[in-house]
């Protein structure tokens, strides 16, 4: 009999958004209101070095979402398929872990300015990476199922 494991993650900071009841989808990095991370004090030295870097992962917490996670889900761009959860970008998944790349505009004292977000407003952070080029950028990436009927979000 497998055991449920049950564990703790610490909130860092708050993801700032003009988004109150509808986020997109995906980051718009040409949507120009104020998007920011608001870093909790006690994580302040962490973001030593952070802003020589271009692009940042952040790792949040979705903590909106009410609707139970489905295995299988209907991508918005592809009317009608049916894909794996894990096999989409749906925000309705077994644990509500949300991923966002995104351009680092401005670091001042615990606010990380940053270019559009796919978030609501005071989502829970969770982490930060630093996004590297030839470490994040796979040359052989593809589009997997999304190029057979659809075409994949802008």
């Amino acid at each position: 009999m497998e055991k449920d494991n049950h564990f703790t993650l610490k909130q860092i900071g708050t993801i700032k958004t003009p988004y109150e009841k509808n986020a997109p989808y995906q980051p718009l990095y040409t949507d120009n209101q104020e998007f920011y991370i608001l870093l909790n004090n006690e994580y302040v030295d962490g973001l030593s070095e952070l802003k020589k870097f271009n692009y940042i992962y952040l790792i949040f917490f979705a903590d909106r979402i009410i609707q139970k996670p489905e295995m299988m889900v209907s991508p918005p761009w592809d009317k009608g398929k049916k894909v794996g959860v894990f096999a989409s970008r749906s925000p309705v998944r077994p644990n509500p872990i949300g991923l966002s790349i995104v351009q680092i505009k401005e670091i001042v004292e615990n606010k990380i300015y940053t270019s559009g977000l796919d978030v609501f407003d005071k989502t829970p952070l969770l982490d930060i990476k630093p996004y590297i080029k030839d470490l994040d950028n796979k040359d052989n990436a593809n589009y997997g199922w999304i190029k057979e009927g659809g075409s994949p979000p802008e």
